[in-house]
């Protein structure tokens, strides 16, 4: 029940050795079509110049977008195993199996808005992503179910900016999800091209990211992280994404200091 930087899971089925707690058979047929779709790809792609190669910001592209659609599917799979309400597809009319391909989706398209720029992203994110889902959505469903699931993924699409409030859990996981990426890995590339804001320093700093059944609520996210720097990751992003998300009461986090020195002003962090 585990998920972690480690786990070189595959692009199409994220955790294939486990049992799931959702039926996945569409999403597995999903995920396969967006992994064969020259657009989407393109996407994911250029998404990149704009945060990467021209602000110097931490990954936003195809890497990025793996891992947190991964910690996505991650915290549904354990949010459904600790019976947690899926509200966003249940109040459409749709079927338990479409929880996780809005989740899949939303996670796949919700940084498409930096081809046009970074900054308000998610706003441009949205008639970009309706283009795609004009087009893949019908591939699975009929019009009423289209302009049900279009709704609900663009509705999580828009909620992973800390503006906007998610008022589905699908959208609140999606919002967790993108900040759950964080290792130093995603700082890799600005770092080696001279960038050292607080967002590269920060990422540098963590180690590694585990997810996994908690004892006192459904999910504990394990942080380890090798100096204080990596507090802001913890503190000014995640936490701030956990708040309003609607699942704060249902994710604990942990942020512990690995550094065997020891000469550290943080040691261990709780949330």
């Amino acid at each position: 029940m585990s998920d972690s930087a480690g786990d070189d899971a595959s692009r199409r089925v994220y955790r294939p050795d486990v049992d799931h707690h959702f039926p996945d058979e569409k999403l597995n047929t999903v995920l396969e079509f967006l992994d064969d779709d020259e657009e989407i790809e393109a996407y994911l792609e250029a998404q990149n110049v704009n945060a990467v190669d021209r602000m110097r910001y931490n990954d936003h592209g195809t890497k990025h977008i793996e891992i947190v659609r991964n910690r996505a599917l991650c915290l549904y799979d354990l949010l459904k195993a600790g019976t947690v309400d899926f509200n966003g597809a249940r109040q459409q009319g749709l079927a338990e199996e479409d929880e996780s391909v809005i989740i899949a989706l939303a996670a796949t398209l919700h940084d498409i808005g930096h081809v046009v720029h970074r900054d308000e992203h998610a706003f441009y994110s949205i008639p970009l992503a309706a283009d795609v889902l004009d087009r893949v959505l019908p591939e699975f469903y009929d019009v009423a179910e289209t302009v049900r699931m279009k709704g609900e993924i663009l509705h999580a699409i828009l909620c992973h900016h800390r503006t906007e409030t998610p008022l589905t859990t699908e959208a609140g996981v999606i919002r967790v999800a993108d900040a759950l990426d964080m290792e130093r890995g995603r700082s890799r590339i600005p770092y080696e091209h001279g960038g050292r804001g607080i967002n590269t320093l920060s990422s540098q700093a963590i180690n590694q990211v585990t997810l996994q059944e908690g004892d006192s609520s459904p999910v504990m996210v394990e942080i380890a992280m090798t100096n204080a720097a990596g507090v802001y990751q913890v503190d000014n992003l995640l936490k701030a994404k956990l708040e309003g998300s609607g699942l704060e009461e249902q994710i604990r986090i942990v942020a512990v200091n690995t550094n065997e020195n020891r000469e550290q002003l943080v040691e261990r962090i709780e949330l």
